[in-house]
């Protein structure tokens, strides 16, 4: 015995145990070779780390054992650092299970879909009504129904092929079908209303066996009590069989749908075989004449009798029997393969049931006479057709007198035993009746349970989760079982199901259309994930599908119609109002996604007007669960208006600290919050660089963000120059761009992070001083944190608190567009009245007010009063002025006081000090600042917003210098405050063009 370990192009192989033999080369076992190359196919051959590809990376429901991860980037790029040697493959680790789990059972295509399918559409329609709609339609005619029925059939199934092929299918059949096509919005509503139609589907199959019982009790003459209660006590001990049927298992249950598909096998040979009898006298008084030209000829034209006697009424009898193609698709999640087996077995399951529909249908028209007396005494004796009219008397029966008196009990026209009496044997087709009946009846009644089952486990609706549990190893929903028992039995009951038959076919219709509407407008979409590997399909027929069905709904019976759309409607808007948190990649966000796009791309080549101006906002909150408050305040008049982008500025030390999933979860708290937000995220080594980025950067052609909106920094005074200096850099960086700038102040603070370790219900406790600082520093809580949080953060603002009959402020220092925005705010806070005020002086203050009043209406922007501050010249008073002077003073060089320094020395060591000369230059600015501030405070201290213009950064004025400007604006409000300024430009037009 020995070890080899060979190395060959950077791949380290496993040791294998060889033995060796004088007559040849070295002999390995073959459970060692099997290992090996195992473990050799598992590593790529650029990497030992890296995988080749494998179908456990990309299933999401394969057994736990088996599920499959890939080394991240990281780990790969790293791999130098990770000693070389081969993944150990899942199976050497894994222990023997004490007991393995006995396999679900599965079925193929012939047994799970096309017996299914066939033993659907072979219902009690073809055996008791079929004749009676040959003899009304005429041959022909019969085989158009058959033919139409069947054209929208094949369209559903080649429209549910290509969803079938398209990625791995579940339980759920059509509402699995149809929610991951086109959303939960239009899937919730048809899986609710189409386990409901398999439940009624049910309990009408269990009706119609009934009432073949009950006829046969009564031609035996051993009636149970009287004719409708006979339906319903039969109907209900046949549903109650087959439910325990159902509760056995999908074994049991397809063992008995296998016993009734032989049944009706042997039904239909019992008929082809009679038809082909030579007919006794008892059978030619019956109307029976076997195979003649001259019946089929007369049977080829319609002869319309009755009510029903039209085209449509005996379409809408006949295509009830079309309604089981999804009876293999509503068991997928039973398939071996369900991608194979549903087009495979639905396709065939047509093809055989469409043929044997018309051969029946030409079969009995070739071989029976419409009207028939039944009586043996109607047979003429010699030449004598003396008052004989019709073609009986050409073969010896005088059938005139029962014809014109439309009495005749049997024939085409009259009775719906004609199959039986044509065959061979009679109660061999009774029995395929049975059979007809009772299969149907057990597939809807399986078929319902498991569509009900995979919507409750989405939850769509509340209250509806008790029946998504499953049992056993074919996850029976036994609970939906049961309720589908109890609706069906509810129905049978009734015993009257005429009305609600017309709304199951629209229900099944409706179902049909919108699958044919899945498959369509998943093709127009031009998704990469549509790839159907079923190529016999094109997206016109499935919109003539959806179309041909939505048409019959309403010709078939338009109040059933209406009444079925408005439950959809009904249930659409319910789901489409909660808006559930699931992404199931549907063909409905492929189109939006193209809509976006091509309306984005057609904008680019709209050129600007001011008329249609819109603040597009790039608003830095951070994550944007910390700063609420700004998040609200901007989202308070961008919604459905114009743009809106969060963006968090990422530094470079907490990149490795935030969560992969942190953009996401950030996106979820935003749809929470209802704001109507974009959320970018960028890494940077400082704010300023980072706003610089995102502001030549974010948006697409035309939107793009033309606002930054920031955050005031509270804490400035206790922050790192460079700090100050980064943040007011940003605000040149704005103006450098051409963008408007917007800066909110809060009484409370709006930085909240340090909020997350205390009660939120706590609400805004935060002093001034802390603030939001819009240099997102380390400090602050890390990403990590982010993602633990729920709903508990989603915080109530002053932004969205009713704030009644309040005021919104603006002091309009400057021609910078400050009234557009707080127009858009007024929509929000609609009682609050707006007051303008502007600066003046007393002699002309009536003429500057009327002035500002005729401006204002010409822009049609509404406002409730303009006041005229007239005494804004004023110098302020010492204390405010004393309180400003020492808020810069340690931002202050004193070079003038210091002796034996030069100023340049001072500099070099404190390059963002305010010099004496340069605080004496802009002293004026200072008290006028300062006096602002005070006119503020005394006219807008109850205010429900302030808004004044922002002053315009000198390039001259230092940071700490112009930062102090803006602290003194806004400081000691107990409101709101937003400081603006536009770029110059004009965004408002009192001009028509």
């Amino acid at each position: 015995m020995g070890q080899i370990t060979s190395k060959r192009d950077g791949l380290v192989l496993p040791r294998v145990h060889f033995t060796t033999s004088e007559e040849g080369p070295p002999r390995y076992s073959s459970q060692q070779l099997d290992g090996s190359r195992m473990d050799v196919r598992r590593s790529s051959l650029y990497s030992t780390l890296d995988l080749v590809p494998q179908l456990e990376h990309y299933a999401r429901s394969l057994p736990h054992h088996r599920m499959k991860s890939r080394p991240s980037l990281e780990a790969l790029r790293r791999a130098s650092d990770v000693s070389c040697s081969l993944p150990v493959t899942d199976s050497v680790n894994e222990e023997p299970q004490a007991k393995e789990e006995k396999a679900p059972v599965r079925f193929g295509w012939v047994i799970g879909v096309m017996v299914r399918c066939m033993l659907n559409i072979w219902g009690v329609i073809l055996f008791l009504r079929l004749s009676l709609i040959t003899s009304q339609a005429g041959i022909l005619l019969t085989w158009l129904i058959i033919l139409m029925s069947v054209t929208v059939t094949s369209v559903t199934a080649l429209s549910i092929s290509a969803i079938a092929t398209n990625g791995r299918v579940i339980s759920g059949g059509a509402y699995f079908m149809i929610s991951r096509s086109l959303g939960p919005e239009i899937g919730g509503p048809i899986g609710m209303v189409f386990s409901f139609a398999n439940a009624l589907a049910c309990a009408l199959n269990t009706v119609g066996f009934a009432e073949v019982v009950r006829d046969l009790l009564q031609e035996f003459g051993v009636p149970i009590v009287d004719p409708i209660n006979d339906i319903r006590i039969v109907g209900v001990v046949t549903v109650t069989v087959l439910l325990l049927i159902s509760l056995a298992g999908m074994e049991w249950e397809s063992k008995t749908q296998i016993l009734f598909f032989i049944i009706l096998l042997v039904s239909f040979a019992n008929y082809l075989v009679g038809t082909v009898i030579p007919p006794s006298v008892e059978k030619q008084a019956l109307g029976i004449f076997g195979y003649r030209s001259d019946i089929f000829v007369q049977n080829l034209t319609p002869d319309w009798r009755g009510p029903e006697g039209n085209f449509f009424e005996l379409f809408a009898i006949f295509f009830p029997s079309a309604i089981g193609i999804l009876s293999g698709a509503n068991i997928s999640g039973d398939l071996k393969d369900p991608a194979t087996a549903i087009p495979k077995g639905t396709l065939v399951a047509i093809f055989w049931t469409t043929v044997s529909y018309l051969v029946i249908s030409v079969t009995v028209g070739a071989c029976v006479l419409r009207d028939a007396s039944g009586n043996i005494t109607d047979i003429l004796v010699g030449n004598i057709t003396d008052d004989c009219v019709g073609l009986g008397c050409q073969l010896g029966w005088n059938f005139t007198e029962c014809a014109q008196t439309q009495t005749c009990e049997y024939g085409l026209a009259n009775s719906s035993k004609v199959l039986g009496q044509l065959s061979g044997f009679y109660h061999l087709i009774t029995a395929g009746v049975f059979a007809a009946s009772l299969s149907s009846a057990l597939g809807f009644l399986v078929s319902a349970p498991k569509v009900f089952q995979c919507l409750c486990r989405d939850n769509l609706y509340p209250y509806i989760g008790f029946f998504a549990k499953g049992y056993g190893k074919n996850d029976e929903p036994l609970r939906a079982y049961l309720l589908c028992y109890i609706i069906a039995v509810a129905f049978i009951l009734i015993a009257e199901l005429n009305l609600i038959a017309a709304l199951i076919s629209n229900f099944f219709l409706c179902s049909y259309s919108l699958i044919n509407f899945s498959c369509f407008h998943a093709s127009i979409t031009n998704s990469p994930g549509w790839r159907p590997s079923f190529h016999y399909y094109s997206k016109w027929t499935a919109l003539f599908g959806a179309v041909i069905s939505v048409v019959l709904m309403f010709l078939f019976t338009w109040w059933a119609a209406l009444t079925t759309f408005c439950i959809i409607f009904f249930l659409f808007g319910y789901v489409n109002y909660n808006k559930p948190e699931v992404n199931w990649g549907s063909s409905v966000q492929a189109g939006t996604y193209n809509m976006a796009l091509s309306y984005s791309v057609a904008l680019s080549g709209v050129e600007d007007h001011v008329k249609n101006f819109r603040p597009q906002c790039l608003v830095l909150t951070g994550p944007p669960n910390q700063r609420p408050a700004l998040v609200d305040f901007v989202a308070s008049f961008t919604k459905h208006t114009s743009l809106m982008i969060c963006g968090d500025i990422i530094m470079a030390q907490e990149r490795q600290s935030r969560p992969q999933d942190a953009t996401d979860w950030l996106l979820k708290w935003l749809n929470k919050r209802k704001v109507r937000s974009f959320y970018t995220p960028f890494t940077a080594d400082s704010l300023r660089l980072g706003a610089r980025h995102l502001l030549q950067a974010s948006g697409l052609g035309k939107l793009k963000s033309n606002t930054l909106v920031l955050g005031f920094k509270a804490n400035w005074r206790d922050s790192s120059p460079e700090s100050i200096e980064d943040y007011i850099n940003t605000i040149y960086d704005t103006f450098d761009s051409n963008f408007c700038l917007c800066i909110l102040r809060m009484m409370d603070g709006q930085d909240i992070s340090d909020q997350f370790h205390s009660e939120v219900n706590q609400g805004f406790e935060h002093d001034e001083t802390v603030e939001n600082d819009d240099q997102q520093s380390p400090e602050r809580e890390s990403a990590d944190d982010i993602s633990d949080k729920g709903d508990s953060d989603q915080i109530k603002t002053v932004f969205q608190n009713d704030q009644g009959k309040k005021t919104i402020d603006v002091y309009w220092i400057a021609d910078d567009g400050v009234p557009f925005p707080c127009e858009l705010v007024r929509k929000h806070w609609h009682r609050s009245k707006v007051r303008v005020f502007i600066m003046g002086d007393e002699q002309n203050m009536e003429e500057g007010r009327n002035e500002m009043i005729a401006l204002l209406k010409r822009f049609r922007l509404d406002f409730n009063d303009v006041i005229v501050m007239t005494d804004s010249e004023r110098r302020p008073h010492d204390k405010n002025l004393r309180r400003f002077v020492d808020s810069v003073a340690p931002f202050r060089l004193y070079d003038e006081q210091k002796e034996g320094v030069s100023i340049q020395e001072l500099r070099q060591s404190a390059p963002w000090k305010i010099s004496d000369k340069e605080f004496e230059a802009f002293k004026l600015k200072s008290e006028r600042k300062v006096r602002l501030n005070e006119i503020i405070r005394r006219n807008s201290q109850h205010a429900a917003l302030v808004l004044v213009s922002l002053p315009v950064p000198h390039s001259d004025c230092p940071s700490a210098l112009y930062m102090a400007w803006l602290d003194t604006l806004t400081c000691g409000l107990h409101c709101p405050a937003v400081l603006i300024r536009g770029n110059q430009q004009n965004v408002l037009t009192y001009y028509c063009q």
